[in-house]
C-alpha cells in the first residue's frame, strides 16, 4: 500500500527493455546518438511543433532550473505560487542556475489567478535599478496540491504575462496526468495556450530518470545548451536518457501509464469518500489531499501503509481528530492494494 510518491514506483518493463537494447555496442555521446534524433522528432510531432528545441536531462529540478535560467536574467524575478516545486523543493536551484534571479510568490495557494498574477507583476520593477526586474512566469500542471488548470485558465495566465512581455514556463512533472485529465492535446496545453517552454516530465510516470525540456522558440536553444553543459547536466552517455524517452513515447505508453495512475486515484478517492474522508482538494489527476481520523491513520500505518501525513502527531491525541494526508497513485499500484487501503480506512 505505497502511496507516498509516484517517484517511488517501478520503471516500466518497456523502458528497462529499451535500456538493455541501447546498451548494445557503441553510440555517439552528448546527445549525438541516433536515438536522440528520433526522440527529438517524436516530441516535435507530439507537440505539433516542428521547430521546437528539445533537450533531455535526468531530473525535474534540472529541467525547471535550467529552463528558467534560460528565460530569466540574473537581475529578474520569477513568478510562481507559494507551493511551487521551484520554491519549496528545489533547494534554491533556480536561483543558483540563473545566477541570482529571485522568486516572487503569487497568491496564497497552489493555483494562480490572473488577478493575483497581475498584482504580483505590478508590484515588481517599481524601484528602477534598485529592485528586481520582471521575469518569467512559472505555472505547475498538475499543481502541487493535485489540481489541474483548464486550458482557458492557462491561457488567461499567459495572457497576463504577455501583456508585460514576459515568458511563460510550464512545470510539467506530471504533464501526462494533466493531459489525460483534460482530454486535450499537448499543443493545446502548451504553446497554443501561450506557454513558451515546458519541463516535460517522465520520471514520475514510469521512467528511471529522464525529463525533456522543450522550447517552442528555438532562439533559446544555444543558450540552454551552454547552460546545461556548464551546469553539469549534459550526459556523456546520453543514449540512456534517449532510450528511456524513446520507449516512453512509443505506442502511447506515456499516456497509458498516466491514464492508469489517474484511474487508480479515482478508485482510491471513491473508496475513501465512502469511508468518510474529508477531501481538502478535489482529486483531479493522481494525487489526493484528504483528512481521516487519527485512529484510522494509526490503523493504516500499523498495517504498513506508506503515505505522508500533513498533520500530527500520529501517536497521541484524540482518536477522532481529523488529520490531513497526501496520497499519490502511480501507474503500477494494484487494485488489491487500493482496496486493502480502503478496507482499513473503513475499519
Amino acid at each position: 500500500m505505497f502511496f507516498a510518491s509516484d517517484n517511488a514506483g517501478p520503471v516500466h518493463p518497456n523502458v528497462l527493455a529499451a535500456l538493455t537494447k541501447a546498451n548494445e555496442g557503441y553510440a555517439m555521446g552528448y546527445g549525438a546518438d541516433a536515438l536522440m534524433d528520433r526522440v527529438r522528432d517524436r516530441i516535435r510531432e507530439v507537440f505539433e511543433a516542428p521547430e521546437a528545441a528539445v533537450y533531455l536531462v535526468a531530473t525535474g529540478t534540472a529541467a525547471n532550473s535550467l529552463a528558467l535560467a534560460t528565460l530569466a536574467n540574473p537581475w529578474d524575478t520569477i513568478f510562481c505560487t507559494p507551493v511551487a516545486h521551484i520554491h519549496e523543493d528545489e533547494c534554491n536551484a533556480p536561483e543558483f542556475y540563473s545566477g541570482g534571479a529571485k522568486l516572487t510568490l503569487v497568491g496564497t495557494g497552489d493555483r494562480m489567478t490572473p488577478k493575483a498574477l497581475r498584482a504580483a507583476i505590478e508590484g515588481e520593477e517599481t524601484r528602477g535599478v534598485h529592485g528586481p526586474q520582471r521575469g518569467p512566469v512559472s505555472i505547475t500542471q498538475v499543481t502541487e496540491r493535485g489540481s489541474v488548470y483548464t486550458l482557458d485558465e492557462l491561457a488567461a495566465l499567459t495572457a497576463v504575462a504577455k501583456e508585460y512581455g514576459l515568458k511563460a514556463h510550464l512545470d510539467g512533472a506530471r504533464f501526462a496526468n494533466a493531459l489525460v485529465a483534460l482530454g486535450c492535446s499537448p499543443a493545446e496545453m502548451t504553446w497554443k495556450a501561450g506557454i513558451d517552454a515546458v519541463s516535460f516530465g517522465g520520471t514520475k510516470n514510469g521512467l528511471m530518470g529522464a525529463e525533456a525540456v522543450v522550447f517552442f522558440d528555438p532562439e533559446q536553444a544555444w543558450e540552454f545548451e551552454l547552460r546545461r553543459k556548464r551546469g553539469a547536466h549534459l550526459f556523456s552517455k546520453h543514449r540512456y536518457l534517449s532510450a528511456q524517452m524513446d520507449a516512453y513515447l512509443a505506442d502511447g505508453l506515456w499516456l497509458e501509464m498516466a491514464e492508469q495512475a489517474n484511474d487508480n486515484c479515482t478508485r482510491l478517492a471513491t473508496g475513501l469518500r465512502d469511508a468518510g474522508a474529508e477531501f481538502l482538494n478535489l482529486p483531479q489527476a493522481n494525487m489526493i489531499f484528504a483528512a481521516l481520523p487519527r485512529r484510522v491513520h494509526q490503523r493504516l500505518k500499523a498495517e504498513g501503509a506508506m503515505y505522508y501525513l500533513q498533520d500530527g502527531p500520529l501517536e497521541s491525541g484524540d482518536g477522532g481528530e481529523m488529520l490531513g494526508c497526501r496520497l499519490v497513485c502511480d501507474w503500477s499500484i494494484s487494485s488489491e492494494q487500493i482496496d486493502r487501503f480502503v478496507e482499513l480506512a473503513r475499519g
